[in-house]
């Protein structure tokens, strides 16, 4: 197996020596394989909702010795685990609508790592996050190819600090020195205030950035 992709890299580095990760729309295995084989998680369940990519998965894992380290489960989100299954959740190149409403369907993440990739509208996530009394930790852009992605982890805090519409396109990131990025989501933002929505509070916080 080949090294991970920038992306895949970015996130499998949130991930915390010894954890058992629940790798949600795993797709082919990548992250639970690659984790497995450094020896940096003590588990894995690998699952994903279409039985392509799953058989992908499994596949690999058996070409890579490591049945007995990654369980494969067909599964809608988190429906089919159990919390006591895992320690750490990773969703990750899916977009950030549907990775809200996995984690809004699980009552059981208080006490988890939970792990971020959102390969659109990152803001959606963030904001269920910060809604629900999640903190962020880590949170950054990083460069893959042609592509930009939004990398971040979060654990449950209860904080009930009033967030505006900046906090959930900003979270918590502190490095802005590749500002390609942030002029993409300025003229994202800019065009978007043009059909009638006020998106000037966000681009000011963004502008101050830069």
């Amino acid at each position: 197996m080949a090294g991970l992709s920038k992306r895949l890299d970015a996130v499998a580095s949130l991930v915390r020596p010894g954890s058992v990760i629940a790798d949600i729309g795993t797709d082919h295995g990548y992250i639970p394989v690659f984790l497995s084989k450094a020896g940096v998680i003590k588990g894995a369940v690998a699952s994903d909702i279409h039985e392509g990519p799953l058989s992908s998965c499994k596949a690999l894992i058996e070409q890579e010795g490591l049945q007995d380290r990654i369980q494969v489960r067909l599964s809608d989100g988190l429906d089919r685990l159990k919390p006591e299954e895992y320690n750490t959740v990773i969703l990750a190149g899916m977009g950030g609508e549907l990775i809200a409403r996995i984690l809004s369907r699980c009552d059981c993440l208080r006490d988890k790592h939970i792990i971020l990739n959102p390969m659109t509208h990152p803001e959606l996530a963030r904001k269920f996050l910060f809604d629900n009394g999640y903190g962020i930790k880590n949170d950054f852009i990083v460069r893959d190819g042609r592509h930009y992605y939004s990398v971040f982890d979060a654990e449950y805090d209860g904080s009930q600090t009033v967030r505006n519409r900046a906090d959930y396109y900003l979270g918590n990131i502190r490095d802005f020195s590749d500002k390609e990025y942030f002029i993409h989501l300025l003229h994202y933002l800019k065009n978007k205030s043009k059909s009638g929505e006020d998106y000037s509070d966000v681009i000011r916080a963004v502008e101050e950035k830069l």
